[in-house]
C-alpha cells in the first residue's frame, strides 16, 4: 500500500510555529520572508500552507524581494492558490516598502535647551482652542525619539496622569521626558495645578531612573519653562 502524507496545514502547527503567533510573540523581526509573506496571504489551500505557497513564489524569483516587489498583480495570480485579493495584498504591501524606502529620514532632533523642544512642540499646540498634554520621549544623548498625545482637556485644563505617562515612556526605552501642555489664553503663568502635577511627575520619575527634564507651558507667541525658572 503507498503511503500518502497529507501536509500538515498552519492550525495544526505548535503555536510558536504559526507566523501570526511568532510574530505577536517574537516581533516583527524573527519572521521569515516567506512567513512575512503567509501573513498577507492569510490561508493557504488543503495540500499547501500559506507559508509553503510563500516558499514557492519566492524560489520562484531566486528569494529576491527586490524582484518581487516589480510583480504585477497578474504575473501573482498566476500562482496556483493565490487569488486576485491575496495578489492585491502581496502588492500593496510591497509597494509599501518602495515608498518607504523613498521617503527621506526626518533631521533627528537634539534637545540642548527649553527652546529647541519648544520649536519642536509649538505646530503641535499653534492654534489650539482647547487644551492638550504631550511628552517628548529622549533617549540617552537627549535625542527626540518620539512625541505623544498624553490627554485632550477644555478651556480650563486636562488631566495627566502618571501611569499613562511613564507607561508610555517605559515602552519607548526612554532615558528621559519633556511634559508640555498649552495654555489657550495665552498666559503662561503656570497654575497651582501645573506645579503639583510637575513636582509630582519629577518625583515618580527619579524612583524609575526616568528623567524629568522640564515642563513647557506653550502658547502661539511665547513659552514658560519650569526648568529655566529653576523649578525642575
Amino acid at each position: 500500500m503507498e503511503l500518502y502524507q497529507e501536509k500538515l496545514g498552519i492550525k495544526l502547527w505548535a503555536e510558536a510555529d504559526r507566523p501570526r503567533e511568532k510574530l505577536l510573540l517574537h516581533g516583527r523581526r524573527h519572521l521569515t520572508d516567506a512567513e512575512l509573506i503567509a501573513i498577507l496571504i492569510g490561508s493557504g489551500s488543503k495540500n499547501e500552507s500559506a507559508v509553503d505557497l510563500s516558499k514557492r513564489i519566492l524560489a520562484f524569483y531566486s528569494n529576491d524581494l527586490d524582484a518581487l516587489g516589480k510583480i504585477s498583480v497578474k504575473d501573482f495570480s498566476k500562482f496556483k492558490g493565490i487569488g486576485e485579493a491575496k495578489a492585491l495584498s502581496i502588492v500593496a504591501a510591497l509597494e509599501l516598502g518602495r515608498r518607504r524606502k523613498e521617503t527621506e529620514t526626518p533631521e533627528v532632533v537634539k534637545v540642548t535647551s527649553s527652546k529647541d523642544a519648544y520649536q519642536v512642540l509649538l505646530p503641535v499646540f499653534q492654534d489650539l482652542s482647547h487644551e492638550e498634554f504631550w511628552i517628548l520621549l529622549l533617549n540617552q544623548a537627549n535625542f527626540i525619539i518620539g512625541k505623544q498625545l498624553i490627554s485632550k482637556g477644555g478651556l480650563a485644563g486636562t488631566v495627566s496622569d502618571p501611569k499613562i505617562i511613564f507607561k508610555i515612556a517605559l515602552e519607548h526605552s526612554a532615558a528621559s521626558i519633556i511634559l508640555a501642555h498649552n495654555h489657550p489664553s495665552g498666559n503662561i503663568k503656570p497654575s497651582s495645578q501645573d506645579l503639583n502635577i510637575t513636582k509630582k511627575l519629577v518625583e515618580a520619575g527619579k524612583m524609575l531612573d526616568l528623567y524629568v527634564l522640564d515642563h513647557l507651558i506653550v502658547t502661539n507667541k511665547m513659552f514658560y519653562s519650569f526648568g529655566d525658572e529653576g523649578l525642575i
